[in-house]
């Protein structure tokens, strides 16, 4: 069954991706062609003219923006990033190993790690491997970077539930035009609200554990210790304020009459998602058939143009920067392993 697994799943996020460009390109065809000229080319013209035709109109869609709001995405992104690597701040301190690892070296691990997951996909996988060879470097054990991961992921996880809840409460009509992508979210406003209640409810339990001091759970010499409440008042902060940020970059990039901040946040929140769990680096084409549902009245280059804004300042400047912090913190480790073993001084 597992090896049957590993085979569906990845023909799922493939299916999902090429329904996805699929439903983009119609839409994106559409939209376009609302100015006559265009029309007439669109008409006229191959897949490949066509595909040209569209990646110029988004262009100049984002030529349209001004530079003030490419300063605001920058200024998100730093945000997102930084709230990042309060994450694995937070995970050391839940496992009591802060002491001599500096805030700068955890900020360029953490700056590293998402920097490669978000563009690799398989978040964890790849985000394990860099954290496990930063520090273990710095005398963690490879159970430690294991929860480190773990609390790292589900702090990311906590601030989705906890947003996602806070928005269906507030904005439960934003589950309507999703509809068009799949009957599963054909409920009513009542029931949207219903549902983000339960999501805020699971939030309350969580940190009702916390309060209570739930006991450790022990797998023969690993033990699983429960955050206590500093730890998941931190969560509280960081989670949100990272989501936040990375909403912030498409936020400022939409034109001016977009929807209000709180609506693209519910989108990015479920694009977002769903282009995790499709493993999809990037989320390209799920990312944009939920906003272009989400927006109908947003023209669809313009919310594709603030799509790429968003992926050039989350995920492409950052895997340029993190790049050479790879290769100069290999080979740093290297030259420490070449190094002769200085002998002990007699006594």
């Amino acid at each position: 069954m597992k090896r049957i697994m590993d085979f569906i799943w990845p023909l799922v996020g493939l299916a999902a991706v090429v329904w996805s460009i699929d439903l983009l390109y119609r839409k994106l065809k559409a939209e376009a062609g609302a100015d006559p000229a265009v029309r007439a080319l669109l008409d006229h013209g191959s897949l490949w003219e066509n595909v040209k035709t569209i990646a110029s109109v988004i262009a100049g869609k984002i030529v349209e923006i001004p530079p003030h709001a490419y300063l605001m995405c920058a200024l998100s992104t730093l945000v997102a990033y930084g709230a990042l690597a309060w994450y694995d701040r937070i995970a050391l301190i839940h496992l009591k190993k802060q002491k001599g690892i500096s805030w700068f070296y955890i900020a360029t691990c953490s700056f590293v790690t998402y920097a490669l997951s978000h563009n690799i996909g398989a978040s964890v996988f790849s985000g394990g491997m860099v954290r496990y060879r930063a520090y273990t470097a710095k005398g963690l054990s490879a159970a430690d970077v294991a929860i480190l991961v773990a609390l790292c992921s589900f702090t990311f996880a906590f601030g989705t539930v906890l947003l996602l809840g806070l928005v269906l409460v507030g904005e439960p009509q934003i589950l309507r035009p999703l509809a068009s992508l799949s009957p599963w979210f054909a409920v009513n406003e009542t029931a949207a609200q219903l549902a983000g209640a339960g999501l805020l409810a699971f939030c309350l339990l969580y940190t009702l554990g916390s309060w209570l001091h739930f006991k450790p759970v022990s797998f023969g010499h690993f033990e699983i210790v429960y955050p206590r409440l500093p730890i998941v008042l931190r969560q509280y902060l960081a989670a949100p304020l990272e989501l936040m940020g990375a909403a912030g970059i498409i936020y400022f990039a939409l034109p001016e009459g977009s929807p209000h901040f709180f609506i693209v946040l519910g989108a990015f929140l479920m694009s977002f998602s769903a282009g995790l769990l499709s493993q999809v680096p990037g989320g390209v084409g799920v990312m944009e058939a939920v906003f272009l549902a989400i927006m109908p009245t947003v023209p669809a280059p313009a919310v594709v143009a603030a799509l790429l804004v968003w992926r050039l300042f989350y995920l492409i400047l950052p895997l340029i920067f993190a790049l050479p912090v790879v290769l100069l913190f290999e080979r740093s480790q290297l030259a420490r392993a070449a190094a002769p073993i200085q002998p002990n001084p007699p006594v």
